[in-house]
């Protein structure tokens, strides 16, 4: 998973398998961003608020976000038992989320991480990372 900002700047990323879900790799990635202050002052740890599509509408992830002063915006699932939210004004924001799903892309266009070949966990998180540091001046 990947951390960026709003023009699609990699900030912090955490590498899994394929198969645990979204929602469990989202606290982990977010430990991962610390995005330095004008000045003097400890980088900034807690963004305002996180864009997620809708695997990440999971209550118990918005009130663990919530604790740590960050908005989830993410649309309900169909299936969704708790009672949906009744202001829809913050997911106006998800109409943003094309330009976050152009970073995916970009790095989609690096054929060695869309497959993994290496079973070196170092190795493939190395390229990850060069990866990041090549999208960077885009």
């Amino acid at each position: 998973m990947v951390v960026v900002d709003g023009k699609g700047l990699p900030l912090g990323g955490a590498l899994s398998s394929a198969s645990p879900a979204e929602v469990t790799l989202a606290e982990p990635t977010l430990d991962t961003v610390a995005v330095p202050r004008p000045g003097r002052g400890r980088p900034r740890k807690n963004p305002k608020r996180v864009i997620g599509d809708k695997g990440y509408d999971s209550e118990a992830l918005r009130h663990r976000l919530g604790a740590r002063g960050i908005e989830l915006v993410a649309p309900h699932r169909r299936n969704r038992t708790a009672p949906r939210l009744k202001d829809r004004r913050p997911l106006r924001r998800y109409r943003k989320r094309w330009e976050i799903e152009r970073t995916f892309a970009w790095l989609g266009s690096f054929r060695r991480l869309v497959v993994r070949w290496d079973r070196d966990f170092t190795i493939y998180s190395g390229f990850f990372h060069l990866a990041c540091a090549l999208l960077a001046p885009r």
